[in-house]
């Protein structure tokens, strides 16, 4: 057979690593799944949702209006209500943000969104600036618009924004500011540290942004997914309040995390020129989302379903939070070069190894893990290379939201009990067996 000439886009798409992990842990039923960052299972509201269909389809007209298409930018009454909600949220006026809801669209999760923006902004060789370590799965996606996505560290708050302050600098005097489009920051919680840009560094970052804005803008994608997820700690504004003339900056947001997935709908703001593209993308790909989901939607927050749903979810996630971070503290061995985040909310506990621990997907620990009974997201999906080429590779990502309860303590435990194997038992960094020994051992089926 004659080979197909694939677009160059989708030459430069790869495989999601989450592909291999979900077949990793389909391979072995008795798995406890660490890795899938769903929401839990036994929380979705199944009656809340059944009461809101039974509203909207009892009404004749109302149920023909939802199974009917919908405009581009999404029904005029939920876009209003995402206002309203972002006002709440926000505590302040939405006019102090300059936003209307003409200023809203509705999409098929936040990662619509997120797509359709790459799509109209990223040209190959434009650069897009991230965390190290971000989201892979939109880094991912953003390499196969052909951005260059250029990475500044992250730490215990959020991301570095006096090194994007630098790399800013540096691009301009090697003449290529002109190709910085975005700088993509998940704001809250974030995916995979479960950190939290701190409040000094969110106006900053817009004043750097705008700054740096000189013969084209720049703008600020901020992924707020997990918002609303919050277990303790201050309620801080978002990056998009500091932005009163709605220009630099774009919010998107979703109710998948916060109530359900399975209503696959998002809402994000952004300025009027941008918004006046994506709509024009939009259209392209689907005349707009789902009716009968909008207006599922509308019900659960008319009818106050959602709110009860964000605080039901956040009782179980805190407990379920609190069940991981004590499990480590009691499992894992005591050493200098082992650390994990404690994060305030969202679903993600960042776990830190000694570097010759080799966390990734062809090494000694992920298979011995997969061998235990225990799934992890390797560390190393999330990072970009730095200027020699180099990925960290003794990090990775715990997940506590779709696990059972009850299976928390014996993962980490499993997963403790791997790290110690590999250690040994001498030395502050562990003089166990060779990892290259140990990897060699291992069935071959399991690597991906």
């Amino acid at each position: 057979m004659k080979t197909l000439n694939l677009s160059s886009k989708a030459r430069r798409t790869q495989e999601q690593p989450i592909n291999a992990l979900i077949a990793a842990a389909l391979a072995n039923p008795k798995l406890i799944n660490l890795a899938a960052g769903l929401v839990d299972f036994e929380t979705l509201p199944v009656e809340e949702v059944a009461a809101a269909s039974k509203a909207i389809l009892s009404d004749v007209r109302r149920g023909r209006a939802a199974l009917q298409y919908a405009t581009t930018n999404g029904l005029g009454e939920l876009r209003e209500l995402a206002l309203k909600h972002l006002e709440e949220l926000e505590g302040k006026p939405a006019s102090t943000m300059r936003l209307s809801a003409d200023d809203f669209v509705i999409t098929n999760g936040s990662q619509q969104a997120l797509y359709l923006i790459g799509d109209v902004l990223i040209d190959p060789g434009d650069i897009v600036i991230a965390a190290n370590p971000s989201y892979f799965v939109y880094t991912g996606t953003l390499t196969s618009f052909g951005a260059n996505v250029l990475a500044v560290p992250a730490d215990e708050n959020g991301m570095d924004v006096d090194a994007v302050e630098q790399l800013l600098e540096r691009l301009d005097r090697e003449g290529r500011l002109s190709r910085v489009k975005m700088v993509y920051c998940t704001s809250y919680f974030d995916n995979p540290t479960g950190l939290t840009l701190s409040m000094e560094r969110r106006g900053r970052l817009v004043e750097i942004v705008k700054r740096y804005s000189r013969e084209h803008r720049i703008v600020i994608l901020e992924d707020a997914a997990y918002r609303e997820l919050r277990y303790d700690g201050e309620a801080l504004p978002s990056v998009k309040s500091f932005d009163p003339d709605n220009s630099h900056t774009i919010i998107a947001c979703t109710f998948s995390k916060p109530f359900a997935p399975g209503i696959k709908t998002g809402y994000t703001a952004m300025p009027p020129d941008l918004l006046y593209a994506v709509l024009q993308q939009k259209g392209n790909h689907d005349f707009g989302s789902a009716s009968l989901c909008q207006h599922l939607a509308v019900e659960v927050m008319k009818n106050r379903l959602y709110e009860k749903q964000v605080q039901k979810l956040k009782e179980n996630y805190r407990k379920k939070r609190d069940i991981m971070l004590a499990a480590l503290e009691k499992w894992m061995p005591a050493n200098e070069h082992i650390s994990w985040t404690k994060p305030r909310g969202g679903l993600y506990v960042w776990l830190t190894l000694p570097e010759r621990v080799d966390t990734r997907g062809v090494g000694a620990m992920f298979n011995l893990c997969v061998e235990r009974g225990v799934l992890y997201v390797p560390g190393d999906h999330a990072y970009q290379p730095d200027e020699s080429g180099k990925i960290p590779t003794n990090h990775l990502r715990l997940c506590f939201g779709s696990v059972p309860t009850e299976a928390i303590e014996p993962g980490v435990e499993r997963l403790a009990g791997v790290v110690k194997e590999l250690l040994g038992t001498g030395g502050d960094d562990g003089a166990g067996a060779p990892v290259e020994a140990v990897n060699a051992a291992l069935p071959k089926e399991v690597v991906f």
